[in-house]
């Protein structure tokens, strides 16, 4: 059991895609340590040159959050945006994880999982966070319409 922890844990570090914050809002005052915020970070889609997605989540402060062992609420908002020409640098599933942040010392992840709704020709993404015990139902959803072409899908 230890050594799945341990395992998960240096998974989760490594991620699939790192996120920049651009900005953030802080919403208590902690006398010790880092005040409680909303943080906002972007990253790009992997595998879809042109699309960019933000991420505004709760940030724990306080002694626990400024050593890394606050879990963070599962309060979220997600909103993708084709900000260049969409290419699609190879074919891709119909459901991806593009995103995985951890919001707890190992147990929890801040997730953004890409769905191609060919059909529609549409990207679908939605966010939502997991525990390895129990996950929460919040999430949050987006959509980027894909005009003038196809989407590969796998």
């Amino acid at each position: 059991m230890l050594k799945h922890i341990v395992i998960s844990g240096l998974v989760s570090m490594c991620g699939l895609v790192h996120a920049e914050e651009v900005g953030s809002v802080d919403t208590a005052f902690q006398l010790i340590g880092p005040d409680h915020k909303i943080v906002v970070e972007a990253f790009d889609d992997p595998a879809v040159s042109g699309v960019s997605c933000y991420i505004s989540r709760a940030k724990t402060g306080g002694i626990s959050g400024a050593v890394g062992l606050a879990k963070d609420p599962s309060r979220f908002s997600v909103a993708c945006r084709q900000v260049g020409p969409i290419r699609f640098l190879h074919p891709i599933p119909k459901q991806e994880e593009v995103f995985k942040q951890s919001a707890s010392f190992i147990f929890k992840h801040v997730r953004v999982v890409r769905i191609a709704d060919a059909k529609r020709s549409t990207l679908v993404y939605l966010t939502y966070s997991d525990k390895v015990i129990d996950g929460s139902p919040d999430n949050s959803l987006t959509a980027v319409p894909v005009s003038g072409q196809a989407i590969p899908v796998k």
